[in-house]
């Protein structure tokens, strides 16, 4: 029944799906993996990465952009769609500073990428951008958002998201570790708890990923990967201790 429905993107199906929308979202699914995690000072993304072919540019993988000074952006799913709509945000971002002399506010940016989505689910000849957007930023006052996009165009603010291949399974993981998520994380620890996000829930290796921390009136600061890598390695002894202990309780339990 799919392929009568699905032939254009403002075709609804008999149950009340588009079909394009969610062929987007799977997209998505399949797409690089991407953490976002907000404090009270600070806006942390963190987001797989491939590596590089022997003759390629590493500095030309970019996956985390800065749409304006002061909003920050990563993505999961198609990067030649991102590619796009960072533009057109980041052209929205100058377009209003030089219009309302003032800097954009992160819900304005986030609503304008959502819009922008949302436009291309209701469009003949157009098709559903393939990616889930993490925008976050500070608004005047100082204080900090995060936000998801989703290619039908809904926009959700968050303290803690993922989107991308193992994004479920790692809101999943921070949800059950909500308490070590509060807002009032210092910086260092907001980094370790997004590398232990990274590192425990999926498989990816300390060198697999890119975290990025924004602050305050701060220039975006990418954290270095040697720190990523002690942190790393830190992480993974602890993993294993709590893995022991737990497996030394259970035959406790059995015995």
């Amino acid at each position: 029944m799919g392929e009568r429905y699905d032939s254009a993107v403002t075709i609804y199906s008999p149950d009340g799906h588009l079909l394009q929308v969610e062929y987007a979202q799977e997209a998505v699914r399949k797409g690089s993996t991407a953490v976002g995690l907000r404090t009270d000072d600070c806006i942390l993304l963190g987001v797989e990465r491939k590596m590089p072919g022997d003759l390629q540019e590493e500095r030309s993988i970019r996956k985390i952009r800065l749409l304006d000074d002061h909003v920050i952006m990563t993505f999961a799913g198609l990067t030649a769609d991102a590619r796009i709509v960072c533009n057109r945000a980041q052209v929205e971002a100058q377009s209003h500073r030089l219009n309302f002399e003032r800097p954009v506010s992160v819900d304005y940016m986030s609503r304008y990428v959502a819009e922008l989505q949302q436009k291309y689910t209701q469009s003949n000849g157009c098709r559903p951008f393939g990616i889930s957007c993490l925008i976050g930023g500070f608004d005047d006052n100082g204080k900090p958002h995060l936000y998801q996009t989703e290619p039908s165009g809904i926009c959700y603010e968050w303290i803690a998201a993922a989107t991308g291949r193992y994004g479920q399974t790692v809101r999943g993981f921070m949800e059950k570790h909500s308490d070590g998520m509060g807002k009032s994380l210092d910086e260092e620890t907001a980094i370790k708890e997004v590398i232990r996000t990274m590192i425990t829930v999926t498989p990816m290796g300390q060198s697999q990923f890119d975290v990025a921390v924004l602050k305050y009136d701060q220039p975006l600061r990418m954290v270095d990967r040697q720190i990523i890598a002690d942190y790393a390695r830190v992480i993974e002894k602890q993993n294993e201790l709590e893995a022991r202990q737990a497996q030394q309780l259970n035959n406790l339990t059995q015995s």
